[in-house]
């Protein structure tokens, strides 16, 4: 099984469902909004969950094995992506559970901010994935 193609299918499911429940909420169709918010977070979490099973069968982190600017290009990403992604659990609970208790305007502040970082997480997770596994594969010079 290949988790992290696997993975960033998964994180680009994730963008796009984000995006269409943008979408449905601009045109309000709030049980659409919902269904396709609520089944981005499930399908970031599968994410999650496939992401740490194969850093605990990698034993770690895999190297990147990119040489020059890329080098430069993809530390820039990680360093960025890293710090968000520990974040969006957080701040999507907190909106969805928000959504839930019907105190939509608390909610719509924080979906603000959770939606832009959630999307760029999702976005830099499959570019990530690009750029250690398609374009520079480990153990390859």
């Amino acid at each position: 099984m290949n988790l992290p193609f696997i993975n960033a299918i998964l994180n680009g499911t994730a963008a796009i469902l984000l995006v269409c429940g943008w979408f449905a909420i601009r045109a309000k169709k709030i049980a659409l909004h919902r269904a396709l918010m609520g089944t981005a977070f499930l399908t970031s979490a599968l994410f999650l969950a496939g992401y740490l099973l194969h850093h605990y069968q990698a034993g770690g982190h895999v190297r990147f094995t990119g040489e020059g600017p890329v080098r430069l290009i993809y530390f820039a990403i990680l360093i960025t992506h890293t710090p968000l992604a520990v974040l969006v659990p957080f701040l999507a609970i907190r909106a969805i559970w928000l959504a839930l208790k019907g105190r939509l305007d608390e909610h719509r502040r924080l979906a603000r901010w959770t939606l832009p970082i959630w999307l760029f997480v999702s976005v830099t997770g499959v570019l990530l994935y690009l750029l250690l596994y398609v374009w520079y594969t480990p153990g390859v010079r």
